[in-house]
């Protein structure tokens, strides 16, 4: 047995400043005799057709976690393997520890391979540590809930503000309200000047990642360009950033889309989240003293503490109820393939040609484009929500099958039956012509039900209520939608579901 006794796998999203497995370690025997491991695997990059600013990401970050931790006197064993069990297995014959410690994956086939693989395969007791990345993690407001039955988000994210004492005044919430999401629902003025991210100029290291990622030659997109943060300090550089320059309009301006700035008000601070350069709490906690020192107005404050311990730590939540038959979850009976322009952006449909091509360009577009163009046209249209899935995981740089399985399967397509969102997130184009300036540039018109020039919005969404009307009305959230039922008569019932089924043949 060699001097370094322990050894600590670190995943590669979890690059967190102050690590659990390294604490425990250095506990157990001292720096000294910890020797930390990192994997880079070649099958899992390759697994779907990935974003190749999220490979440069995901792989940059870590050479600077391993850079930072041999800075801090760790030893660190830094290999590249076909996978990350053959690199581990390298690293074992190499070192030949005593003892593996890890935190849990948050995905639920790496924590499997953890638990239940890792042991025999490096013939070595492995220590699997409670994940420290998710606030859900450390408290479950409903413990025990059986997987059948559901639990409404909102009631979640009080009793996470209640536990963790975020945007509190005493046992109320601050500024009088749990909600300001009526606030939040304004387009954006056609004249207004949004500001653009702060930009990280790659260094050596990154460079060097952009060459190989491009050499492999496989993903969407390109590497070139990128400029996101690969380091603790510059992903703190950007969240100060995002709350100086953008939270202020954040909260009003949430929803609004355009086809001429990719971020608005939104942080864009998922890529470091999502990989451990940033924490939830000291984000919300960011959002809270903003508003406190009257630099942000508590809509803003509130939406952006919603989104990170509400929606984000809902999410992860509802996976790990709801896992492992999420996946497979198709409550719409969604048979039709995902078409091939979201792997281009060559549509007619304006709003899809820019959200598609922005995603596959850079690897990010906000939380409404891809909830109400996005997953609302592949509900509407009947897309297979594995297929859509898959997409979503090799487009966004911000994406991982924690995320994207409830959100895209369960908010987004209602495939899970309702557990993760109490309703489908359905609307014609006249939702995104008042959210957006897509429909102005449009060879399409989105107030045309029928006819050549009738957004296709408009015949899946009528088509979709009518096929689906039974299910529909027995939904008391759904009922404003069929209400609109009302107005169409046999005919017009029959002219939405042809004008559908011809625009769904072209796909």
């Amino acid at each position: 047995m060699s001097e370094a006794t322990v050894s600590v796998w670190i995943l590669g999203d979890q690059l967190l400043r102050a690590h659990p497995a390294l604490a425990e370690a250095e506990r157990r025997c001292g720096r000294a005799a910890v020797r930390v491991v990192l994997v880079e695997s070649a099958g899992r990059a390759a697994r779907l057709p990935y974003q190749r600013k999220k490979l440069v990401l995901l792989v940059s970050a870590m050479r600077h976690y391993a850079q930072r931790l041999r800075a801090e006197g760790w030893q660190v064993d830094y290999i590249q393997a076909a996978t990350a069990g053959a690199g581990l297995r390298q690293h074992a014959a190499a070192h030949r520890p005593a003892r593996l410690i890890t935190m849990a994956a948050s995905e639920h086939g790496g924590r499997a391979f953890q638990r239940e693989a890792l042991p025999a395969l490096l013939r070595l007791p492995v220590d699997v540590l409670p994940n420290t990345q998710f606030l859900a993690g450390q408290y479950d407001p409903r413990p025990g809930l059986p997987p059948d039955k559901p639990y409404v988000m909102e009631h979640f994210y009080r009793a996470m503000r209640r536990r963790f004492a975020v945007l509190m005044d005493g046992e109320q919430p601050a500024g009088g309200a749990w909600n300001f999401d009526r606030s939040n629902r304004k387009r954006l003025p056609a004249n207004r000047q949004l500001p653009d991210l702060p930009v990280f100029p790659p260094d050596a290291i990154t460079q060097a990642v952009m060459a190989e990622v491009e050499a492999a030659a496989r993903g969407v997109g390109t590497a070139d360009g990128f400029n996101l943060a690969v380091t603790h300090d510059d992903a703190q550089a950007a969240l100060d950033d995002f709350i100086a320059r953008r939270l202020p309009d954040f909260g009003p301006y949430e929803d609004a889309m355009t086809a001429r700035h990719a971020t608005l008000y939104h942080s864009a601070l998922s890529f470091y989240l999502n990989i451990g350069l940033l924490e939830p709490l000291a984000l919300a906690r960011a959002a809270e003293e903003a508003y406190r020192a009257g630099r942000a107005p508590i809509n803003s404050a509130e939406g952006l503490v919603r989104q990170v311990i509400g929606w984000r730590e809902y999410i992860y939540w509802t996976y790990w109820r709801l896992m492992p038959g999420l996946r497979q979850r198709n409550a719409w009976g969604a048979r039709r393939p995902l078409p091939a322009f979201f792997w281009t952006g060559d549509t007619e449909m304006n709003c899809l040609r820019h959200v598609v091509r922005r995603a596959l360009a850079t690897g990010y577009t906000h939380h409404i484009e891809r909830l109400m163009v996005v997953c609302n046209f592949c509900l509407l249209a009947g897309i297979d929500p594995a297929q859509v899935n898959d997409w979503f995981l090799a487009a966004y740089a911000d994406a991982y099958e924690w995320v994207m399985l409830p959100n895209v399967i369960g908010m987004g397509l209602n495939a899970d039956g309702g557990l993760t969102a109490t309703k489908p997130y359905i609307a014609s184009a006249s939702y995104i012509n008042r959210m957006s300036d897509y429909c102005a540039g449009c060879r399409y018109d989105p107030q045309q039900r029928a006819g050549a020039n009738a957004c296709p919005f408009n015949a899946l969404y009528w088509a979709f209520l009518i096929r689906h009307e039974a299910a529909l009305r027995a939904n008391p959230r759904a009922g404003q939608n069929v209400l609109g039922l009302r107005h169409l008569d046999s005919d017009a019932r029959r002219s939405a579901l042809a004008a559908a089924d011809r625009f769904l043949n072209t796909l």
